[in-house]
């Protein structure tokens, strides 16, 4: 059974469903939607849209309002789901929520930014650190993960514009690189890179300077599998034409093996 896995920071739920999101989710099907920057509470959101779509919906909010925060929209019942890292710092955030299933475990995680200045940038820094951690940990117990999200980090020059001209900015520092590097190198796969190898592919634009038009993006929004899984993934994707964010949807297909 092929699972199509999407994950899209959506910069604001409630701005995103102004902006269509539910009908392109009633259009598009995913089996499975990892969302960052929800930027509400589900008390917020009217959920029956989701309901009426024969979805199931699993909220993680940040305990400050209007701030960052993941979901899973998906439209089988998980074995089981897992809110935050267990790391109270970052789970105050809404950053992280797990869905497994049979073997599979899916993640939708969203990096902190580290674009406000240097507090935030050396937060974002120990957290990656945590995160792998946490990651590599968790693959003891469960060895077939996709960690979808936003990461908040262009891996190489090929993921980003005129990269000489952003290398000393936060999302494309050189330590981020090397983080991304370290994870890479531990036994996990960018699956994006399996299929494409072009560059210029970007997730995210930026609001100003009418970036998206121009296509001066960065890609930012992956779906990171271990190893493991890399036989079982058919595709992977990104979808440019969804507009409902400053980010776009990003695609992995995966052979699910139900148990």
């Amino acid at each position: 059974m092929l699972k199509k896995i999407f994950s899209y920071n959506v910069n604001g739920l409630r701005a995103a469903m102004n902006k269509g999101f539910d009908r392109w989710l009633a259009e598009t099907q995913p089996d499975v939607l990892c969302i960052q920057e929800t930027k509400a509470q589900p008390e917020q959101l009217d959920l029956s849209v989701f309901d009426r779509m024969g979805y199931r919906h699993y909220w993680f909010s940040a305990e400050k309002k209007g701030y960052s925060g993941v979901a899973l929209i998906v439209k089988d019942k998980p074995d089981r789901v897992i809110y935050g890292m267990g790391i109270d710092k970052y789970d105050a955030e809404g950053r992280m929520i797990r869905a497994d299933y049979g073997d599979l475990s899916i993640i939708s995680t969203y990096v902190p930014s580290g674009t406000s200045g240097d507090e935030r940038q050396a937060f974002k820094m120990v957290f990656l650190n945590d995160f792998l951690l946490y990651l590599n940990n968790l693959r003891k117990e469960r060895p077939n993960l996709i960690i979808a999200g936003d990461y908040n980090i262009a891996h190489t020059e090929a993921d980003i514009n005129f990269p000489k001209k952003h290398e000393k900015m936060s999302g494309f520092l050189p330590e981020e690189r090397t983080w991304f590097d370290g994870l890479l190198a531990q036994g996990y796969v960018d699956t994006f890179r399996l299929f494409h190898s072009e560059p210029n592919q970007y997730s995210w634009w930026s609001y100003r300077s009418n970036a998206r038009a121009k296509d001066l993006g960065w890609r930012i929004d992956y779906h990171i599998a271990t190893a493991s899984l890399q036989n079982r993934i058919k595709n992977a994707y990104i979808l440019q034409d969804a507009k409902h964010s400053d980010h776009c949807p990003v695609a992995v297909e995966v052979v699910h093996h139900d148990e």
